[in-house]
């Protein structure tokens, strides 16, 4: 019985629905593998035509889990080996891979997003077909600003190249209005109406026989494929693992584990003004 998440099919829509509400859904090693487990099920139903991500409580996705990963990077610092960029790589993998299931899954996938959707968050929500927010959502990857790069890759495609830039060269945070309007998400809908208006397009979408819908994705996806992304989606893991062997990322680790993850990314922000609207449950990656 998964423990992050639980699934439900009904008119057509399987629905995944991340259930870690008091940790703001974070990402952990047993959420990964359950919903790998999940999407690799909805994508075999035959019953399901459109696979339906949401999740309770107050943020859709804060990130990595708060500790574990900054724990795993102090404990790789005592080992008497160097740091292995291949075997990092590999470890990363299990994630985004995961993550770019929402994208290569031959049925469309739909991401409903409340709350905020930050670092980590966004490199898995960014891999649906189509995500709906509510207007009170905020997207973000403030890890840009040390410690992390976008492993999917997936800002450029959605947004065009300056206003990535815009974004991962300062890690500010975008509000989910205007998240529609540059393109990065299709639409705001007020906070009330979201899990409503999400399972009403997924509903309408789950009329169309699932031939033609993979088709048609298949269809889109190709153009991204063609514009390069699996080599994007590669540099980008393994930048990642980079930015957090840098001085900068190893004095940001050491600083963790002298003050807690929190107080650390505290300091990172505060520079910035948005460290206390954020929630305090992610590592921030």
């Amino acid at each position: 019985m998964p423990k992050t998440l639980r699934t439900e099919l009904a008119d057509g829509v399987f629905s995944i629905v991340l259930t870690r509400a008091e940790e703001y859904n974070t990402i952990t090693p047993e959420l990964r593998d359950e919903l790998s487990a999940a999407i690799d099920e909805g994508d075999a139903n035959d019953d399901a035509h459109v696979i339906l991500l949401r999740a309770e409580g107050p943020a859709f996705c804060a990130g990595y889990g708060l500790g574990w990963s900054t724990e795993m990077q102090a404990t790789e610092a005592k080992s008497e080996r160097v740091w292995d960029s291949a075997a990092d790589l590999r470890g990363i993998a299990t994630f985004v891979d995961v993550y770019m299931k929402l994208f290569k899954a031959w049925k469309p996938t739909i991401a409903a997003v409340q709350g905020w959707c930050i670092a980590g968050g966004t490199d898995m929500v960014l891999c649906a077909d189509i995500i709906v927010a509510g207007e009170g959502a905020s997207f973000g990857y403030p890890p840009a600003r040390v410690w992390g790069t976008p492993t999917t890759a997936m800002w450029v495609y959605r947004l065009g190249l300056e206003r990535a830039k815009r974004y991962l060269l300062t890690g500010d945070e975008i509000k989910a209005p205007e998240a529609a309007r540059m393109g990065l998400i299709l639409e705001a809908v007020p906070d009330d109406q979201l899990q409503d208006h999400a399972m009403a397009l997924a509903r309408r979408m789950a009329q169309v026989p699932v031939n033609q819908l993979v088709m048609l994705k298949l269809l889109c996806n190709q153009t991204l494929e063609n514009m390069g992304l699996a080599s994007s989606r590669t540099l980008g893991s393994l930048f990642d693992g980079v930015a957090r062997h840098t001085q900068e990322g190893l004095d940001f680790v050491a600083r963790s584990g002298e003050v807690g993850i929190r107080d650390a990314v505290r300091e990172r922000d505060d520079p910035f003004g948005d460290y206390g609207s954020r929630p305090k449950g992610g590592s921030d990656r």
